[in-house]
Parts: structure tokens; sequence; C-alpha cells
């Protein structure tokens, strides 16, 4: 039996379809590699009353009371069962004819497996009609033993597909794989470092994971399966660090009296310890005659645009050309803005009243008029503009340059593989390229998912950077708490300053259905949490208007999102810069980038339906200038629940970095190396890039040493086997373009 086998030939078809739409299993390998995420032992069960809402969980409890009852004046009937694990109880709900089925089996005593989505009535958690296999029956008494005495994975699963049911098929391939003595299992881990890591046999962690006879077992395999995974992944980077170590690159040295020493002259404040150290560990890197791949990343605020741009002036001075790819038309004008205003007469080179040794500094976007475009590409391609900035339409086939060497991308993650390997194929060498996140990510995310970039980190704010105080705002309970924000929102315009309110929708034409979650059918009243849920998430549109007639009367109140014409969004975005514009209503358009110093507070709407790094980041607007920030997370979700206490973390610190580790323990692995990063699923199943950092780190050295000794894997066909198993297609091509 093959590992890249079909699920169907071994499973059968209909078993192989549900467990591929919707637990993307497609293989023997995948299934093999479904790890179980917990393990259930008697006397030592998940605590029933810890379990998250909204996830579908599988619990190994007993029942404790069963009970039949009414309501609609008797017309209707449910089975309330409430289950128990020593530490904590859950309802079972059931409705309808089926209840009376139920009653007959679920009755106290009983211990079984129980799998549904956790949902809260009447304060008490539930599981509305879920599924179950129950593990003393009579007809199988010895079951009961068997389970008493073992440990029972509890698998990922879904809703179609329980774990029972993972742990029947995985049964049916270990059974085969025992029968064939673990034939075409590849092992990738070199023999070496296997023995001197001390971990077990690959057949024997498969083993180990999903059939184990004491925890020392579940521990050895997830030792062995966490280096296989870290291991591969890092011996891929490792490849791409070492070719791109051969690709030739021009060296970019800046010149003595140039343009960046002009730059550097009249500087109206000295650059922070942080600014300066990794300034010259960029240009150390950009006087090599090999690509720079750098990632620059550091708190908001931090001045990393300032970095870039005499990144950008020392590769002009030394004879070439900077691209600058920005995500958005609104934070391409605003850098564009603020590098001309920062550089002055340098950015006007070739212009009267331009300095002698100035550039010029385009903008191109994909709303430009026909005749401004045209001088853009005349004036990139002659080489008479030293620095472009601009979004997508850079990488645009008719976009031609005299000589880039350097490309800088802003907030990496919004773009895709394919744009950035389009601009950086636009130099007659590989440019050298600097990636920027204002995103901080946490060391070991930072080595596994940016493993072929060197990393350079700003921690330290510029001078004059004012203190951000952070507050929640529970709307539904204390809706005199939201009356006061918008008082507090007066107050600061009073003051002469200027304030964001942040809503996560545009309105008007949108389509509101999907926000709106469909209700439970026979629960008597939704909760707090339900309604709060359930309400479509406000809008730009709508919330402008009612601020506009009410508590904001009187201000001048402007919106701004991603609909409106790039010509209008510019114009709101300049008079708000100027001080014509009193409150900006908008939706994200303005988390990155957007710098006005006079804005001092910022409102957000529904604050918990956007993610910690988002709220960070949308944070970092205000408190710019000398005058303190103030941001308010408005939210109508109940205190105690996991969207409140996200925010409550927001509001406890401005630690970028404390935020994104939170942020990434909420989240799904997945969402670290998934379709975010590589636009495939991700290979990470068994580590934790939070947790396992020794592990990462360990493998980073590992996987160095055996590709600078072998960098085709020529002596290890059994990791290359495991490497290209790794990269399909698709990965691949993620890895060769950066």
């Amino acid at each position: 039996m093959q590992l890249e086998e079909p699920l169907k030939k071994i499973l059968g078809g209909n078993t192989a379809k549900v467990m591929a739409e919707h637990l993307d299993l497609h293989t023997v390998g995948d299934l093999l590699h479904h790890y179980p995420r917990r393990y259930a032992e008697r006397g030592e069960l998940t605590r029933l009353a810890d379990l998250p809402l909204d996830e579908h969980v599988t619990v190994v409890a007993q029942v404790a009371k069963a009970a039949m009852k009414t309501f609609n004046h008797g017309k209707g009937v449910r089975l309330e069962v409430v289950v128990t694990d020593g530490s904590g109880s859950l309802t079972l709900v059931f409705f309808g004819r089926g209840a009376y089925a139920r009653e007959k089996e679920l009755i106290p005593g009983r211990r079984g497996m129980f799998a549904g989505k956790v949902s809260v009535f009447n304060r008490t958690r539930q599981l509305l009609h879920p599924d179950y296999e129950l593990l003393d029956k009579e007809s199988g008494a010895d079951a009961a033993e068997s389970f008493a005495g073992r440990l029972l994975p509890i698998y990922p699963a879904c809703k179609q597909f329980q774990s029972w049911k993972l742990t029947k098929a995985l049964d049916t391939l270990l059974d085969l794989f025992e029968a064939q003595g673990w034939q075409n299992i590849v092992d990738p881990l070199p023999p070496a470092l296997r023995e001197g890591r001390g971990l077990t046999e690959l057949a024997d962690a498969f083993r180990k994971v999903h059939r184990p006879a004491s925890k020392a077992d579940i521990e050895d395999a997830r030792s062995r399966l966490k280096w296989d995974e870290a291991f591969v992944l890092q011996v891929a980077l490792a490849r791409r660090r070492h070719a791109d170590g051969q690709l030739p690159a021009v060296a970019r040295k800046p010149a003595a009296g140039g343009l960046l020493d002009a730059f550097d002259a009249k500087l109206p404040f000295t650059l922070t310890e942080g600014q300066t150290k990794v300034s010259a560990e960029i240009f150390d890197d950009l006087a090599t005659e090999h690509p720079m791949h750098r990632l620059l990343q550091g708190e908001v605020g931090s001045g990393k645009t300032m970095v870039a741009l005499r990144a950008m002036l020392g590769v002009v001075d030394a004879g070439g050309q900077a691209a600058m790819l920005a995500p958005t038309e609104v934070l391409a004008q605003q850098h564009h803005r603020s590098i001309t205003e920062m550089m002055g007469e340098l950015a006007e080179g070739g212009l009267l009243g331009g300095a002698d040794q100035g550039t010029k500094v385009v903008l191109l976007t994909g709303s430009m008029g026909a005749a401004a475009r045209r001088h853009a590409l005349l004036d990139l391609v002659t080489g008479e503009a030293g620095i472009v900035i601009g979004t997508h339409a850079l990488i645009e086939d008719k976009v031609r340059f005299h000589d880039l060497g350097l490309v800088v991308v802003d907030e990496q993650h919004r773009f895709g593989v394919e744009q950035r390997d389009a601009l950086r194929s636009k130099g007659k060498q590989p440019p050298h390229l600097l990636v920027m996140t204002a995103t901080p990510i946490p060391r070991t995310v930072a080595m596994t998912v940016f493993g072929d970039l060197e990393t350079s980190v700003l921690d330290q704010l510029p001078a004059g950077r004012s203190p951000i105080a952070t507050h929640v705002v529970p709307a539904k309970d204390k809706p005199h708490f939201l009356a006061r924000a918008w008082e507090r929102v007066r107050e600061e315009v009073a003051g002469g300053h200027q304030a964001y309110v942040v809503c996560p929708r545009i309105g008007d034409e949108e389509d509101t259905t999907a926000s709106a979650r469909k209700t439970t059918s026979g629960q008597e009243e939704p909760t707090a949490e339900d309604l709060a849920e359930k309400r479509p998430p406000l809008a730009v549109v709508d919330i402008a208007a009612q601020l506009g007639r009410g508590p904001l009367s009187g201000l001048r109140v402007e919106v701004l999102h991603g609909r409106m014409q790039p010509d209008a969004k510019d114009d709101v975005m300049r008079r708000f810069a100027a001080g014509e514009v009193d409150v900006l209503v908008a939706t994200t358009v303005i988390e990155v980038g957007v710098n006005v110093p006079n804005a001092t507070a910022m409102v957000i709407m529904d604050a918990d339906r956007f993610g910690v790094s988002q709220l960070h980041q949308l944070r970092g607007r205000v408190g710019r200038g000398s005058a303190p920030g103030l941001c308010l997370l408005v939210s109508e979700m109940p205190e105690g629940s996991p969207a409140r206490s996200r925010l409550t973390a927001v509001a406890g610190t401005l630690d970028g970095f404390e935020l994104s580790r939170i942020d990434l323990e909420q989240r799904r692995e997945g969402d670290v190396l998934g379709q975010a990063q590589s636009g495939v699923r991700s290979s990470l199943r068994m580590l934790t890039v939070i947790d396992d950092e020794e592990v990462i780190a360990a493998a980073r050295e590992e996987a160095a040493a055996v590709v600078a000794a072998d960098p085709e894997l020529e002596r290890l066909p059994e990791l290359r086997t495991a490497l290209d198993a790794l990269l399909d297609k698709e990965r691949e091509r993620y890895l060769e373009k950066g």
C-alpha cells in the first residue's frame, strides 16, 4: 500500500467522498497524517466546562440524568440529557420524534462519545442533536473494559464524519500496514540525525500516535512527527536560501556626497538606534553581488518607511532604480505623498527648482489617466525616475525599467507569490528584495513562514510618538458608555484634533445575509451572544449618516471606503490630512500606512469582528503626533465571551509582538502556513510554531548543514521523496518565487 494511494481504493467510494469533501483527506498518507487532537482516558477527560463555543467537539462523558420536556403548550417535545466528566457538565438536546428513541439509550450511567457544535442557551453549554457512540452497550461489555484501560484518540472531525468513524478508518489502514510489514513508508530523516536526536522510527511513530499504549508512546510519536514537519520544511527553505545565494546581482553601494547624504543632511530629526542598526544591515546586503532577501518587521509607527526610503535612495545613488509595491491605492498615494514631502526638492530631479542630486519619484496606479500613465512609464524606461511607488499596476507587462535594483514590498501578506515574482523579473539581473510588514511576527513564525529571508526588527518608536489609551466599550450591556464615546470624539475635535470611526462593512447594496447566522431551531430565545453574531456588521454608510444626524451633528463627517472612485478617495484623504474633515468614517482601507498626526481618536465599531493584529494596526493610526491617542473598541459581545476576551487583550497592551503571540495562539496553525502564505493547505499538523521554538531552531540548523553538504540531496533519496511530497507544484512555485 502506497501513501499516495487514493482512500477510495481502501475504504470505499462513499466514505472517501465524505472525507475528501469535508476533511480534505484524499490519500492514505493524508489520513495517516491526520493526528488525534487529544486523547481521552477514564478519570481524566477534557473539562466539559472549558469547551470552546461555536466549535465542533467530541467529548467522552457519562450520562448523569435525562428528562423529557414539553414546550409550546404541549405541542413540542424535547429530550434534555445531562452528561458529566466529573469536573463539569454539558446538556445534550434532542427535539421531535427522535427524542423518544434516544431516551431509551441515553439512561443514567451510560458512557459514550458525543459530537456536535457547542452553543449556549440560558447560560448552559449544550450540544444540539449531537451524534454519539455508546462505549458500554450491553452487547459489547468488553468495550467498556477495553476503554477503561486505554487511551482513546479524539480526532479533528466534522458533523458529516465523526471522530469514532475516523478511528475505524485508521484501524483499517493500520491493520493493512501491519500485515505488509510497514513497507513503502519512506523515512525522511537521515539515520544519523534520527539516532543522534533519539527519535523513534517513522512506522513506530504512526503506531504510537494512533494506537498509544501509554502517555509515553504519545510523547515519543509527537517528538518524532514534529521533527518530520520542522525538518522537511526547513530543508525546503534552506535549499531556497542556497539557490538564491548562487544567483548574481548588481552590488549597489551608495555614492559619497550623493542623494542619500543630501537627504540625511536635511532630516529634522535623528534616526533611532534601531533604524541606524537595521539600515546598516540592509546596506551591507545591498553591497554584495547576490540578491538581498530581507524581512523588515516592526511596531506600528516604528519608522519602517524611513528605513526603506534610505535603502531606495542608496540604490539610486548607485545608478539603479527602486520600486515600492503597496497593496492599495490609498496606501500607494499615501507613501508617494509622504516620501515626496520628506525628500522635498530631492524628489524633483530634472525639474525647475529641483536639487542637482535629485531624482524623480513617480506614482503608478491602475486608475491613473492615460497621459499621466504614459509620462510615468516613460520616466521608468528612460531611468529619469529613480523611485516608483505603485500598486499591482507596477507588475503589468507594459511596465519596463531602465535598471531595477531594489524591490520593496509593503505588507507582504497581501500579495500573491506570482505578483511579487513578476515585479522581481523586471530587473536585468535579480533585484534586491526588501519585504516589510507592520504586523510583528514571533521569531518562530518568522523562521517558519519567512525562513528564506534574513530578518530585521524595529522594536523602538521614534521620539515624539505619544501613548495610546485603549478601552473596550460594551455597547449592549452599558449603552451610556457608547454615548460617552461620542462625547469623547466631540471633545477631541473641540481641542483641535480629528478622529476615525472604523466599520467592518461599506453598506449600500452589499449582501448582508451571509453575515447573519441562521437561528438554532427549537430554541425559545437567542442569547446576547447569538444576537450580536446574527446581526449584520455595522456599515460605513449607515453609521456616517447616523452620526451626522445624531451624536456628531455639526461636525464635518466624511466617508472613505474601497468602492469609492480613486480620485474621490484621494480627495477625502487630502482634506482629512489638511484638517478640513473632523471625523473620517472608514473601512480598513486606513489600516496601514495612513499617517495623519493630528488624528488622536479612533472608535472601532463591531471591534469583535476584527482580528487581534488588525485591531493593533488600526489603533496605530492615532497617537502619531505630540498629543496622546485614544482608541475605543465598541462591541455588543457579552462579558466572558471569547470575542470580548480578545478585545480585552488588545486593550491591555501596546506590544505588537505580545499581541501577535496571542493572535497566533487563538488561530489554527494552518492560518500561519495556509493559503495566506503559500496558496496551499498547511503542512503543519503536529508542530505548533509558538510552542515548538526549540525544535524549529534545531531543525533549521540541521537542515542548513544537510543542504550545505548535499544541495541536491543526492545522498538522501528518502528526504528528497518527502520533499517532493511536501512541495507539490503550487508550493514549489511559492518557494522558488518568494
